[in-house]
């Protein structure tokens, strides 16, 4: 299973601080202030995301209907972080 396969599918991956964080694929569906973006995830959950540092740093773009890959939150699972563009 290649890492391309895990976060489609969205497996637990493990950070170099030994928590473990699920990423999973989804849709941008509202731009919200302060830099949030609301992500569907699976067609019916919804996420409260920011972007990753290392977009922000690149100046990429995300616009509503982009698909993301984000990075969840071991404490709450509402919230998490855009790793990338999928």
């Amino acid at each position: 299973m290649t890492r391309a396969d895990r976060v489609v599918t969205g497996t637990l991956d493990e950070s170099p601080i030994g928590h473990q964080q699920s990423r999973v694929e989804g849709v941008v569906r509202v731009q919200l202030p302060s830099g949030l973006y609301e992500v569907e995830v699976d067609g019916r959950h919804r996420i409260t995301a920011h972007i990753g540092g290392g977009l922000e740093r690149n100046f990429v773009r995300v616009l509503v209907g982009d698909r993301v890959v984000v990075e969840l939150a071991p404490r709450d699972l509402n919230r998490g972080r855009i790793v990338r563009k999928a």
